[in-house]
């Protein structure tokens, strides 16, 4: 993603400049002095370093990374009290779109149906589920009053019983090149109703992270900014 970013702004000289490129922590400080907004596509244990370094210099914070635990999301939730501050599992517009969907088709269709969430990516994917999937379980829960940490079911194996009115099926599959395609699933008894968002290039995820730090530039701190923000769907 970091390849794709760079390239995506190169594209468009006249609205963007990639500054610098810090590959370590070490190097967080004196590459962020100069810019005007930093995007993160990294790893989870960079998070603290990068957010002390932006804090330091009060750079606005753009963070792609997904895969992070409680305490990292903590701090990353405690850094945007004073830092503007943009969290992204997706910044693609299709796939905010498809948040917003979802959280409509949660509401109108009522408790009847079951909700399903499968993803799919390359090969090469560290994390499970992926961040998009995170997200549309948790968009689903709060349209539902659940809880994603009680109520996600990640996978199903043996002889599990019947499924639960409450459940909310995370299905992870991985092979390939696949860029990421997400499906969520709204199941009732004689119908169906399926959304699904499919990528084909990385370039649309950077396109929207470049959009998001341009949008940051002008945002006070106060609270973790999303996509839906950006894009007006809140």
């Amino acid at each position: 993603m970091g390849v794709a970013v760079i390239a995506c702004a190169e594209r468009d000289l006249d609205a963007f400049t990639i500054v610098s490129r810090p590959r370590r922590a070490e190097e967080f400080a004196a590459a962020i002095a100069p810019v005007d907004a930093v995007i993160d596509f990294s790893l989870p244990g960079s998070i603290e370093p990068l957010l002390a370094a932006c804090e330091n210099a009060r750079k606005p914070l753009v963070i792609g990374t997904t895969g992070y635990d409680a305490a990292q999301r903590a701090a990353i939730e405690a850094a945007a009290v004073t830092l503007p501050l943009l969290l992204a599992s997706n910044f693609s517009v299709g796939v905010n779109t498809l948040f917003w969907l979802a959280r409509k088709a949660a509401e109108a269709l009522g408790p009847d149906f079951d909700l399903e969430i499968i993803e799919t990516h390359h090969r090469l994917k560290k994390d499970a589920p992926s961040g998009t999937a995170q997200r549309l379980a948790e968009v689903l829960a709060g349209a539902r009053g659940l809880s994603v940490g009680q109520d996600a079911r990640h996978g199903r194996d043996g002889i599990v019983g019947p499924r639960d009115a409450r459940e909310i099926g995370i299905h992870s599959v991985r092979g390939g090149d696949v860029v990421g395609d997400h499906t969520v699933l709204f199941a009732s008894l004689g119908e169906r109703v399926e959304l699904t968002h499919r990528a084909s290039s990385r370039e649309t995820f950077a396109a929207g992270a470049l959009r998001a730090a341009a949008w940051l530039v002008h945002r006070p701190a106060g609270r973790v900014h999303d996509m839906e923000d950006v894009l007006g769907l809140r």
